[in-house]
C-alpha cells in the first residue's frame, strides 16, 4: 500500500506516544507499507515541531532522522489549485499524486471533505487503522 500522512497526522504519530495515528504508523511499519512525503510537507512538518512544541534545531534534526528512516521523499512535479478554503491543502494531494498513493491519511476537514481525488481515498486515521 502506497500512502501519505498530512503534517497533523505526521505529527500525531511521531509526537504523542499511543496516538491512533502512532498506532497506524507502527502497523504500516511492520506491514512494509510505504508512506511518502515531500520537501513541502516535512518543511511544514518542521516548522510545527520549532514553533509550537519548543524544538532546537538540534532536536530537530534527531527527529528527522527518524523520520526520514520511514518515510520515502517525492518531488511532486504537478502544481494543483483543489482545495479553494486552504490552498496550502493541496501540497498533500501533490505529493500523493506524485507518489501514485492510494490513500492521504488526514484529520483536515479541507481534505477530508473531498473522500477522494483521482482514485486516491483521503481517511482518517481511526479509519484507515480499522481498514488494515
Amino acid at each position: 500500500m502506497r500512502i501519505v500522512f498530512d503534517t497533523n497526522v505526521l505529527i500525531s504519530a511521531t509526537q504523542w506516544d499511543g496516538s491512533v495515528a502512532q498506532k497506524l504508523l507502527f502497523n504500516l511499519i511492520n506491514a512494509d507499507h510505504n508512506i511518502f512525503s515531500s520537501p513541502d510537507i516535512l518543511a511544514e512538518y518542521q516548522k510545527v515541531l520549532k514553533r509550537d512544541l519548543e524544538y532546537t534545531e538540534e532536536d530537530l534534526f534527531s527527529i528527522m532522522e527518524k523520520v526520514l528512516s520511514f518515510l520515502t521523499k517525492v518531488e511532486p512535479t504537478k502544481k494543483l489549485n483543489v482545495i479553494e478554503e486552504d490552498p496550502s491543502d493541496d501540497r498533500i494531494i501533490e505529493c500523493a499524486l506524485e507518489a501514485e498513493a492510494e490513500f492521504i491519511i488526514s484529520y483536515d476537514k479541507h481534505l477530508l471533505k473531498l473522500k477522494e481525488y483521482k482514485e486516491i481515498k483521503i481517511v482518517t486515521p481511526e479509519f484507515m487503522l480499522r481498514v488494515i
